[in-house]
């Protein structure tokens, strides 16, 4: 599409109306596996008829989870005790209050491009979209490098304007993951220097863990915290606060979050979209401003009830992060033990664990960011049996231990085929030529499968044998596949007496270790 087919509607001109709640924007997955989108009514109506929120991203599925839990908070659809989140939970009580809510709320209140107060957005920032604004690219993460630089091929003036159920989708997913860093526009003759100053979102720096259940309608019940509290603002658009939001003169100390309903639309930037209509009568978006939003405190630990913690080297106790170097099932066993100990008193695993006799999934998403700029989001899924927490985070450790022997093992083997194939090296060509015969990335690779295997043979195992039996067998994949990746790795050897010294000595190398005294039990075919 290109810029004669979309028209801009300044004003004068009839501006167009797009509304959530009667405009379908929520892609689904429906019980009978077709693939479908919903208004936000709707997927509340019927949530227990659909199986889950689809996004194009995981980031942009768990955005319009958190926006639903939001709702359901702020139409007080939600429990007041944990004896009634049971209830709900077991008796799978339809959501038709929040529906019945969010459909009976004001028109204007839900305008996407209403003129004063739009929703999820910035009305202050009017005056400067035109000239400060960027094409709609910079409104989607994966699209926007870090605001300045785009690194999919959408310019930062890319005209092709973003349907507007997308760019809602894109707003949402920017409130509760932007990363932080330096906006396009700058503070002067604007709102003030600190309209630049970008901070991380609420969910931008740790691993949101949801229960999902069977449907979206049990995803959304497993998800909502018991509080008979106030549920706080719903946060529908800047101007509209039970107080003036912060200003941008100086950088605001954070405020404190007044219940879920705000946590869970917290506008954590500053968005205004300028709308526009395709040639087919399309509501779209062909320009956005982007910058900052609010800013919060700390958030209490009843707050983040889903957080996963890691003891940090110098002692401390934070919130698990994605890596980029560590994929995320190299993690479970801090999952498992969150779920096992529960030691941050009652939370979302102390609920899920009273569920006996179902099972469920716990879905790990995050962002992860080079300084500020977006490399990619990662998610996974690990299974949850209340009663076999402690065999599940048993399993993890004893899986995750093994794995890591395994990698170091292969390191170790590509070293003695390294000091053999090189006898006097440069320093400078070491790392490269040790990496030549290093088959831990191929290890890495394969075995979240066999991993993942486990877990599920754990959470379907009945007693602690069957526990047992799975882990050897897990650790015979692994040390298998680990002399068939090293082998591989030692075929680029010469076919003379060095080579053949090189392959032998590794091969044996990585043997000894996997059968040695200081080999997990599992390796050498012993059960606890």
């Amino acid at each position: 599409m290109t810029r004669s087919e979309i028209r801009p509607s300044p004003a004068g001109e009839l501006r167009p109306r797009w509304d959530p709640r009667r405009q379908a924007c929520v892609p689904v997955l429906t019980t009978a596996g077709e693939s479908t989108t919903v208004t936000l009514v709707h997927a509340l109506q019927h949530a227990d008829e659909l199986r889950s929120v689809s996004g194009a991203t995981a980031g942009e599925a768990v955005a319009l989870i958190e926006y639903l839990l939001g709702v359901c908070y702020a139409s007080g659809d939600c429990p007041t005790t944990v004896d009634k989140w049971l209830d709900r939970v077991h008796d799978r009580s339809p959501l038709t209050e929040a529906a019945d809510w969010l459909d009976k709320r004001p028109d204007e209140h839900w305008d996407l491009f209403h003129p004063s107060e739009p929703l999820g957005q910035n009305a202050l920032l009017a005056p400067f979209l035109n000239e400060h604004g960027a094409g709609p690219a910079q409104l989607v993460i994966e699209h926007a490098g870090d605001y300045n630089q785009f690194f999919d091929h959408h310019h930062l003036e890319y005209p092709a304007p973003l349907p507007a159920d997308a760019a809602f989708r894109a707003m949402l997913t920017q409130h509760a993951y932007g990363p932080g860093g330096r906006a396009r526009i700058s503070g002067k003759e604007t709102l003030g220097p600190t309209l630049t100053n970008l901070a991380a979102g609420r969910l931008g720096t740790r691993i949101r863990v949801i229960a999902l259940g069977e449907t979206l309608g049990d995803t959304l019940r497993l998800n909502l915290i018991p509080t008979d509290d106030a549920p706080g603002r719903f946060n529908r658009t800047w101007t509209v606060a039970p107080e003036p939001r912060r200003g941008f003169l100086t950088k605001p100390s954070g405020r404190r979050v007044d219940g879920p309903a705000d946590l869970h639309t917290v506008l954590g930037r500053s968005v205004l979209m300028r709308p526009a209509v395709t040639e087919d009568g399309q509501p779209a978006v062909d320009r956005v401003l982007l910058a900052a939003g609010e800013i919060l405190e700390p958030l209490a630990p009843h707050h983040m009830q889903d957080a996963v913690y890691e003891k940090a080297p110098n002692g401390t106790v934070k919130p698990l992060r994605p890596s980029a170097s560590r994929a995320l099932w190299r993690e479970a066993h801090a999952l498992y033990a969150a779920v096992a100990d529960r030691e941050h008193g009652p939370d979302l695993y102390d609920r899920l664990a009273r569920l006996s006799g179902r099972r469920l999934n716990l879905w790990t998403v995050g962002l992860i960011a080079k300084q500020t700029t977006v490399v990619t989001w990662v998610s996974d899924t690990f299974p949850f049996v209340p009663g076999r927490e402690r065999d599940l985070r048993y399993a993890a450790e004893r899986g995750s231990l093994v794995a890591e022997y395994v990698a170091s093992s292969l390191s170790r083997a590509a070293y003695v085929a390294w000091t053999v194939t090189y006898p006097n090296p440069k320093p400078a060509d070491k790392n490269s030529q040790i990496a030549r015969f290093d088959a831990r990335p191929e290890h890495w690779a394969h075995t979240e499968e066999p991993f993942h295997m486990l877990l599920d043979d754990t959470a379907a195992a009945e007693n602690d044998e069957q526990v047992d039996v799975a882990l050897v067998e897990y650790a015979v994949v692994l040390a298998e596949a680990a002399g068939r990746f090293l082998r591989n790795r030692l075929d680029s050897l010469p076919a003379n007496s060095r080579g053949y010294q090189a392959h032998a000595q590794a091969v044996r190398r990585l043997q000894n270790d996997l059968t040695g005294p200081k080999a997990p039990d599992e390796l050498k075919g012993e059960r606890k």
